[in-house]
């Protein structure tokens, strides 16, 4: 196919460019994939029957090797003819084995049991085979890049403005924690994506003809496919399942967003804490503007938000997707379709976020220059504490006029404060290692640094662990 002749810009711009993450995805996400998928369980279902003895052995082998050999493009052929995807595959199937195989291909079963568990099979191994090998590739990039700046001091901002100090490994592990979390989620909620094989409105009916235990073999054919079984299900497996995985994913999406916009922000003219190696790169041939030759522009960090901005919408019609009337009815057959573009793209955005990590790094002299630039106002809050420790009745209020002063009369507050009498009964009591962070609050920097390697420390751990 010509990615040009594509309807999604997702495929033209991002599927199809990258040549290296079209073929780590396409065996998941394509349409041939998905084809692939329900052939692979009506070949686990045949070899089901033939564990309780219903199929002949030599019938299952046949129908097995049957399902793997069919061509999505027959499949579809078959289905404009007759206008039913699974009675297609079915057809497809039963036409390559003998007589004595075909009553056997999908007996017992609805199109809904081959699809839904079909689906959380795709889902469950592109979660473990891809999106969680590349998060903890992520993960790492993220503890590397927070330990490496534990010690890093960084002016801390609230609401765009100058804050208090705190370091750049800090901030950094803020999102080492909140990305690990999201993959706990990830990793969870695709262990709990359920298959089914219970029929028609999910109770067994034809399934109940050959066994008085039922849910027993609809057990035994989740279990060889590596899937839970659900606890009950109509025609459809409950929505829920997919709802939760497709959250999970969209919520670790909305923490990419949150981390581009931190460190695109940092690359402002106006801040230059963070560099784009390619800006200083002579051999880049990156271009910034049409119009503009100097520039280098955070696209990068931006495509990633862009992109958050056109899925995470889609979280929306998945939760619709939760109801189905009547124990089933088809106005979430297209909806659903769509679910693995979601899981494509978001694979995307981890791939496209640990690119733009790998290309920018801190600028610490820059950051320094601006702490030391900025730190005389700030030293109103340890001073405020420090007042109030020490017994002041009214601290906050005395810094905040003493930080008001400084600004009117434009003097540093750390002189200001040391001429003011009302206060100098306070400042005798402080500690030689206060007095000091007065002076230079740059060294009001907490517990950063130990936070940091702890946070590290802690996620280091718990990714060694992760499965899909």
């Amino acid at each position: 196919m010509n990615p040009f002749d594509a309807a999604s810009p997702f495929d033209a711009r991002y599927y199809f460019a990258d040549r290296a993450f079209f073929d780590k995805l396409s065996p998941y996400v394509s349409e041939n994939a998905q084809v692939r998928y329900l052939a692979r369980v009506e070949a686990a279902l045949a070899q089901t029957l033939a564990d309780y003895g219903v199929c002949p052995k030599k019938a299952a082998a046949e129908i097995a090797r049957a399902a793997q050999a069919v061509k999505p493009e027959e499949v579809y052929e078959e289905e404009r003819r007759i206008q039913h995807n699974i009675r297609a595959l079915v057809n497809c199937i039963g036409k390559q084995v003998s007589a004595t195989a075909k009553p056997y291909v999908h007996l017992f079963a609805t199109s809904a049991d081959i699809m839904d568990t079909a689906r959380a099979l795709c889902l469950v191994e592109v979660t473990r085979n891809v999106i969680v090998p590349d998060l903890i590739a992520l993960e790492k990039q993220l503890i590397r890049l927070a330990r490496t700046h534990a010690g890093t001091p960084q002016m801390g901002r609230t609401h765009g403005q100058h804050a208090v100090p705190m370091t750049f490994g800090f901030a950094v592990a803020l999102y080492v924690s909140r990305v690990g979390q999201r993959i706990e989620s990830i990793v969870q909620a695709a262990q709990n994506l359920r298959g089914k094989f219970a029929g028609a409105v999910g109770a067994y009916n034809a399934l109940a003809l050959l066994s008085k235990k039922p849910a027993e073999i609809e057990a035994a054919l989740m279990e060889k496919l590596g899937l839970t079984p659900p606890e009950i299900s109509t025609q459809v497996t409950q929505p829920e399942y997919i709802a939760d995985y497709v959250y999970a994913l969209t919520a670790c999406w909305g923490v990419f967003a949150n981390l581009a916009d931190d460190f695109r922000h940092l690359q402002r003219s106006e801040i230059r804490e963070l560099k784009d190696r390619k800006a200083s790169d002579p051999k880049t041939q990156i271009v910034g503007s049409s119009t503009m030759p100097h520039k280098v522009n955070p696209k990068d960090f931006e495509n990633v938000k862009s992109m958050w901005k056109a899925y995470v919408p889609r979280l929306l019609t998945v939760l619709m997707d939760q109801i189905s009337e009547h124990q089933r009815d088809l106005t979430n057959s297209a909806s659903m379709r769509f679910v693995m573009e979601h899981v494509a793209a978001f694979a995307y955005a981890i791939h496209r976020l640990s690119m733009t990590l790998d290309a920018v790094e801190p600028d610490v002299a820059r950051m320094r220059e601006v702490l030391d630039g900025g730190k005389d106002p700030i030293t109103a809050e340890p001073l405020y504490v420090l007042l109030a420790m020490h017994g002041h009745p009214e601290g906050h209020e005395k810094a905040r006029v003493l930080a008001r002063d400084a600004r009117i009369q434009k003097r540093p507050l750390s002189q200001l404060l040391r001429e003011d009498k009302s206060i100098a009964k306070y400042l005798a009591k402080m500690t030689a290692e206060q007095l000091a962070i007065l002076d230079d609050p740059a060294k009001y920097l907490g517990a950063a640094e130990q936070r940091t390697r702890a946070i590290c420390d802690e996620w280091e751990a718990k990714i060694s662990q992760f499965k899909g």
